[in-house]
């Protein structure tokens, strides 16, 4: 009798969660996609109208000025930043590695995948993309927080997904060794400038 009623409760517990996830996605459909960032960023401007105090922030623009350079190679986009202009110039080094990365992803990882743009900081690098036939989103970033990062939504776990991610992972290893040699080149650029 005991197991009979954990089992309806587990069946109505599922059953009362697909009802929630359906709801929410009925709403989303109707409502568009909901921007909880901008609807914070309005709390913090009505709190800032709130209570305006006599202190003014210095005006720090010249210390957060940065500036893109993006470039396209070969249909994908590498956005190298920097504090000066000449830190966002691009090398043949960067062209031929970036080209090498795609062509080496498409190869060894798939070749269903759209590319979001490289970015090349002073201390970091991060490239993104979508594997479409999986629905799986990534990113790889060397630097500060380096890692592989994935996103999807309702994977099916099987063989197949389990041996895309595991190409993900091995590729990384080449992109990391790649992109830290181009990395550590740039900041020995800009070294010997100063």
């Amino acid at each position: 009798m005991s197991n009979l009623i954990n089992e309806r409760y587990d069946e109505m517990k599922k059953l009362l969660n697909n009802s929630r996830m359906l709801f929410e996605q009925l709403n989303g459909e109707k409502l568009g996609p909901l921007n909880v960032a901008r609807s914070i960023e309005q709390e913090i401007d009505d709190d800032e109208k709130e209570y305006e105090t006599s202190y003014k922030k210095p005006d720090e623009k010249e210390a957060d000025e940065e500036y893109v350079q993006k470039y396209r190679i070969s249909g994908g986009i590498i956005a190298i930043h920097g504090k000066d202009k000449s830190d966002t110039d691009i090398t043949t080094d960067d062209k031929v590695a970036f080209q090498e990365t795609m062509d080496g992803f498409v190869e060894e990882v798939s070749d269903l995948v759209d590319f979001n743009q490289l970015n090349v900081y002073t201390n970091t690098v991060e490239w993104s993309g979508k594997i479409i036939d999986k629905d799986l989103d990534f990113i790889y970033t060397i630097g500060e927080s380096s890692g592989i990062y994935i996103n999807g939504n309702m994977l099916k776990i099987d063989e197949d997904t389990l041996d895309v991610i595991n190409k993900l992972k091995s590729f990384f290893e080449k992109f990391k060794s790649e992109w830290s040699t181009i990395l550590s080149g740039r900041k020995k650029t800009i070294e010997d400038e100063d």
